[in-house]
């Protein structure tokens, strides 16, 4: 028999850990920009970029983590197997989402893959723990995804939607990963320091994505600004973001996190406007709203 739980019933004090989650998709957001500047200044394809910014990460995460080095070892053999899945899962939705934008347009890809996501974390949660989500959580989830397709609809690309056959699966092949990587994610968080499962996450992400990333091509002349962004993109939008959202998953649920992290979207939105004068639509602002909306409702019914 099902019952009826809510966010702040199940997880005590999960106000700090929405924060944390919050400031992940914020950081996120940035990462379209920083990839748009990389990719016409260097001529590197998205799963390049997306290699170099798990390699930087890693790299920086290691240097933080040398002297403890030991208790990395310790974590992997803890529980190696589900480390190694958090890791590709990184690194798998990561090119898929490309592939989907290349194939479909960003606007189907954000849609499809960071829209499914919040549904199948509930659904899985509900068939796991027999408890409904409460009101709150299932109200904020609608309203969030509709913003989603609001935003993204708003910039679609002209003929984006012409190519959608494997650009629309490798959208929902993202999806399913990023849910399923984020609950196991969210489950070795548990015993697993999240700067620790940061750090192995990024080198597994980097080793796994090094093949694709080779095939497309990895060699660019370095110039200070694309070196900068890359850097960037590496020890903040990665390490920084992703240590943030493995420390909130502790205390909410996987599928309450994805929500929350769809002001990945808002933030891109927001940031393509300011810095690189795309025009502001009332679905942008109808959409944002709507996200903010959610969010806020989250907040509201956390500890």
């Amino acid at each position: 028999m099902f019952t009826t739980t809510t966010l702040s019933s199940r997880v005590p004090g999960s106000r700090l850990s929405l924060l944390q989650v919050s400031a992940a998709g914020i950081l996120w957001g940035t990462t379209g920009v920083v990839v748009q500047v990389v990719a016409a200044r260097t001529g590197l394809g998205a799963v390049a970029i997306g290699f170099y910014r798990l390699a930087v990460a890693a790299a920086v995460l290691l240097l933080i983590g040398l002297v403890a080095g030991h208790r990395i070892v310790a974590a992997f053999r803890a529980a190696p197997l589900a480390i190694t899945v958090a890791g590709a899962g990184l690194a798998a939705y990561q090119a898929l989402y490309f592939v989907a934008v290349r194939l479909a347009g960003v606007s189907i890809a954000t849609v499809v893959s960071l829209g499914l996501a919040p549904v199948l974390l509930s659904a899985w949660e509900t068939l796991r723990t027999r408890q409904r989500p409460g009101a709150a959580t299932l109200g904020a989830s609608v309203a969030a995804i509709i913003g989603l397709v609001l935003i993204a609809g708003a910039t679609v690309e002209p003929g984006a939607a012409t190519a959608a056959g494997y650009g629309l699966l490798a959208a929902i092949g993202s999806g399913i990963v990023y849910a399923a990587s984020t609950a196991v994610s969210r489950h070795t968080t548990q015993g697993v320091e999240p700067l620790t499962l940061t750090t192995l996450s990024c080198v597994i992400g980097a080793i796994s994505l090094l093949p694709l990333a080779a095939v497309e091509g990895l060699s660019f002349t370095p110039r200070a600004t694309p070196v900068a962004l890359l850097v960037y993109a590496g020890a903040v939008t990665t390490a920084l973001a992703y240590a943030l959202f493995y420390t909130g998953l502790r205390r909410i649920p996987g599928s309450v996190a994805v929500v929350v992290t769809l002001l990945e979207p808002l933030t891109a939105a927001l940031l393509a406007v300011v810095l690189i004068d795309e025009p502001l639509g009332a679905a942008t602002i109808v959409g944002g709203l709507l996200l903010l909306g959610a969010v806020a409702t989250l907040y509201l019914d956390a500890d």
